[in-house]
């Protein structure tokens, strides 16, 4: 049979699509043996949701999805349609796939137990960050923290199998619904970030081995509650500014820590007159990105402690948050301590 090499210069005629979000997770599977394909699979189906979501979003302003949905949610907050939509299309997947046995949700009041009792895995998840910033066109976003469940497979779901510490997760992540729909997401090895390519319907490696500066030059807090807040914070803040620091703030949390991951930075959002345990959810929200942070090289914080050392005692417990470029998070525990 006669062949002939493949002409290399022909590739510069083609764009270079990358390798896929399905294939890379593959090629990790031997990272978890213990696993048999189930961690796999339950990627697989965040991120099949997280392209319907993206769809959906897409979509605002030209379909019934945008404004409030008319209910107020287990926080206190006026759902929005796509805060509901969201949460209705990750439960569903998550469902269906298969390898779930419960979901903690923002959404939700209790724990969703979806009678899978041979399920090895807890979902935790914010289907849908950043509500407020939905009707005008902002960027919004998901997070999620993926637990091993830590009682018999085939028993019913006990409250140890939820309220883990965050240091146990297997995996955590979140999407960004922005300029493009990207995923970033770890299992412990490093983080890496994989970009939306809508009209092939594929994730494809963007950005890998993800590392945040040491330090940086951006702060990222609501300085409207300035005047509800410790005061050794503001004279932080006012040591960034001293310093030639930007202020960049979005309010959507999953947005604001992107940036700050890439460009080097602290989010701050500590406790208040009005909100003594901070705003920042636990489980689903601080657990999930202080996870990723860590794995890139940042730092996350309550202020005295490392976030995935606490210990949770209800589903939406909440927590001041400070994250970001290490050195950072250090300078702003040395002065709290001061």
């Amino acid at each position: 049979m006669k062949t002939q090499p493949y002409k290399q210069d022909t590739q510069n005629l083609a764009y270079n699509v990358g390798v896929t979000l399905d294939r890379f997770i593959k090629s990790k599977q031997e990272d978890f043996p213990f696993a048999s394909g189930e961690l796999s699979q339950l990627l697989r189906d965040i991120a099949l949701a997280a392209k319907i979501v993206s769809r959906e979003i897409s979509r605002a302003g030209l379909s019934d999805v945008t404004g409030a949905f008319g209910q107020i949610n287990v926080q206190g907050e006026e759902q929005q349609k796509l805060d509901v939509i969201a949460d209705v299309r990750f439960t569903r997947a998550l469902t269906k796939g298969g390898e779930v046995c419960a979901i903690v949700s923002e959404e939700e009041d209790l724990v969703i137990d979806l009678q899978n009792s041979k399920g090895k895995y807890v979902v935790a998840i914010d289907p849908l960050d950043g509500s407020s910033n939905i009707d005008v066109n902002v960027s919004i976003g998901t997070v999620f923290s993926i637990y091993r469940r830590v009682t018999p497979s085939g028993s019913p779901i006990q409250e140890e199998d939820v309220l883990q510490k965050g240091r146990e997760q297997v995996a955590a992540g979140y999407v960004l619904y922005g300029s493009s729909t990207m995923l970033v997401y770890s299992t412990g090895n490093g983080a890496n970030g994989f970009t939306y390519e809508r009209s092939l319907g594929e994730f494809f490696l963007s950005h890998p081995d993800l590392k945040m500066p040491e330090d940086g030059n951006i702060f990222t807090m609501n300085e409207g509650l300035t005047p509800m807040i410790n005061p050794n914070i503001l004279s932080y803040l006012e040591s960034c500014k001293r310093q030639g620091a930007s202020a960049r703030y979005i309010g959507s949390l999953v947005a604001d820590f992107h940036r700050n991951l890439l460009k080097g930075g602290i989010y701050l959002y500590p406790a208040t007159n009005q909100a003594k345990n901070g705003k920042i959810r636990l489980i689903y929200e601080a657990n999930a990105l202080a996870f990723i942070a860590e794995q890139v090289g940042g730092m996350a914080s309550d202020g005295k402690n490392r976030i995935l050392d606490i210990q949770p005692e209800s589903l939406h417990q909440r927590t001041p948050f400070f994250i970001g470029s290490t050195n950072m998070v250090k300078k702003l525990e040395e002065v709290l301590k001061s």
